[in-house]
C-alpha cells in the first residue's frame, strides 16, 4: 500500500496538542481591524479547540499529525 497524501494546506493551520486534540487560529483577525475593540483582537489571538463535529474530517486530511 502506498503512503497516504497529508493535505498541506490543513497541516498548516491546524496544530495537535498533548492530549491529542486539533486545535486552530481564529479568524477575521486579517484586515479591518479599525472597528474591532481592542478586547475583540486580544481574544482573537487566542488558539481554540476544532469542534468535535470537524475532527473527524480533519483527521482524514491529516493521517500523520
Amino acid at each position: 500500500m502506498p503512503k497516504m497524501k497529508t493535505c498541506r494546506s490543513a497541516a498548516k493551520r491546524f496544530k495537535k496538542t498533548g492530549s491529542g486534540k486539533l486545535v486552530r487560529n481564529k479568524a477575521y483577525k486579517s484586515h479591518i481591524l479599525t472597528k474591532k475593540s481592542q478586547k475583540r483582537k486580544r481574544n482573537l489571538r487566542k488558539d481554540i479547540v476544532v469542534d468535535s463535529t470537524n475532527v473527524k474530517n480533519m483527521k482524514k486530511a491529516m493521517p500523520y499529525l
